[in-house]
């Protein structure tokens, strides 16, 4: 008697964990970070910026790697820490022109792709899952977050050109962001009553 393949259960997908971006977890302090670069990416000290967010009051580290995606051009990455807690809460890679003058408007949309393909597939909560919301000044291509409200947004950033009922997006960014909580980031905020 034959027996019939198993077909593949969607629901019975791996649950995401997103605890990072490669080797940098959420949580870690600089220090930490900065080792966690240098083994990903085999950068030394003088391809790794540190800066300062004057607004939001948080440190950034700051890289410039080619190829995070085969044949994607090179992308910034910034690695973000908190206001109060000093740790990572947010890793953000950026993939555009100014980081990469030989990515075109084909790259972007081949990296944004590529991109809501995976994260479709990677198991985020169903119920907190969007994909492919038109915005003012792009495509949300995705948006998830996993059990502990980490969450990915990819957004595909430009202009929309053309008449009404027929408008084609002219890419000007794709970006990626790795979140603890983007909706309650830890950023200097001024509470009523401050002033």
């Amino acid at each position: 008697m034959a027996q019939s393949a198993a077909v593949p259960d969607i629901s019975e997908a791996a649950a995401a964990d997103l605890t990072g971006f490669r080797s940098a977890q959420f949580g870690m302090d600089e220090e930490a970070v900065i080792e966690a670069i240098k083994a990903d990416f085999g950068l030394e000290d003088d391809e790794i910026n540190v800066g300062v967010n004057t607004v939001e009051r948080t440190r950034v580290i700051t890289i410039s790697v080619p190829d995070i995606l085969p044949e994607g051009g090179r992308a910034q990455v910034s690695y973000i820490f908190g206001y109060k807690s000093k740790a990572l809460i947010q890793v953000g890679i950026l993939w555009a022109p100014a980081t990469d003058e030989t990515i075109t408007d084909e790259i972007l949309f081949a990296n944004g792709d590529l991109l809501r393909s995976y994260f479709a597939s990677a198991g985020y909560q169903p119920d907190t899952i969007t994909r492919d919301v038109v915005l003012e000044n792009g495509i949300l291509l995705f948006r998830g977050s996993d059990a502990s409200g980490h969450t990915a947004i990819l957004l595909l950033q430009g202009r929309f050109e053309g008449e009404e009922g027929d408008l084609t997006l002219r890419p000007e960014a794709l970006t990626l962001l790795y979140a603890v909580n983007p909706d309650n980031p830890d950023i200097l905020t001024i509470t009523p009553g401050d002033f």
